[in-house]
């Protein structure tokens, strides 16, 4: 069985919020049972402390190259969470539209449609959201 890294955890967590709301973070931490949780404190520790607590690349370039890999792999759930982070982390919609033609590009136009699809989606619910405001 690992170890758990409180630290590493606790940086990661912080990174969490930043990127996707610290509200989408907590629901998910908070819906983890006994199964789940495990894996939810894993990720979060790996991925936001160890991957992205790395400053040698900043926030905006990390969350660009998890579109275009996120893209690449055709996660659609996950590439509309990190497109919304995207945008958190200062991504602008010129540049996720640049992001998306390299997916077309590499992966596939039917890939890089799915990603405009999934964007334009995000892009019109973040208008109306700070429509709201």
């Amino acid at each position: 069985m690992a170890t758990f890294d409180e630290e590493l955890f606790l940086k990661g967590l912080e990174q969490r919020k930043a990127t996707l709301g610290a509200e989408y973070v907590e629901k998910n931490l908070a819906a983890a049972d006994e199964f789940t949780r495990p894996f939810q404190e894993a990720m979060t520790a790996w991925c936001w402390g160890f991957g992205w607590g790395d400053e040698t690349i900043d926030a905006k370039t990390r969350s660009m190259m998890n579109l275009a890999m996120i893209g690449a792999l055709g996660k659609m759930t996950e590439w509309e969470l990190h497109c919304r982070g995207a945008i958190n982390n200062g991504v602008t919609k010129e540049e996720i539209r640049a992001i998306i033609h390299a997916v077309a590009i590499y992966c596939g136009v039917p890939q890089g449609l799915e990603c405009f699809r999934t964007a334009k989606k995000v892009l019109s619910d973040e208008a109306s959201d700070s429509g709201a405001r």
